[in-house]
């Protein structure tokens, strides 16, 4: 089985978890990531959401600590870097949009939940 089939099964194993659908995320396609949410940077908690894929992103947007309204919060990013920085996510990206992802202690505490609100973007 290669890395791509085994991710796939995992996050298809947190959606089956959660109650949420899968849906599954392209990785040649782009998230939001606050850029100090590289690894070696990295403040917890992780959060990430996801909104409704449109044209040639996935939807999700990644942010690690605390949360900014700046306009250049976000950095779009392809989902294929996230293994360079934030690989805690990958596990999470197959989440359906309306997802919330929570992430402290370095991995050991995690909250899945749908907040459908961001379906209406």
């Amino acid at each position: 089985m290669t890395e791509k089939n085994k991710l796939i099964e995992i996050q298809k194993g947190i959606c089956k978890e959660y109650g949420i659908n899968f849906e599954p995320c392209d990785l040649n396609l782009k998230v939001g990531i606050a850029l100090d949410t590289k690894e070696k940077s990295l403040t917890m908690p992780i959060h990430a959401l996801r909104h409704p894929l449109v044209g040639d992103t996935t939807g999700w947007y990644i942010w690690s600590g605390d949360y900014s309204e700046k306009d250049d919060f976000f950095k779009p990013l392809h989902a294929i870097h996230l293994e360079d920085y934030c690989p805690l996510i990958l596990p999470y990206l197959g989440l359906a949009p309306g997802s919330r992802v929570l992430i402290a202690e370095s991995g050991n505490y995690v909250d899945i939940w749908e907040d459908l609100s961001l379906l209406d973007v």
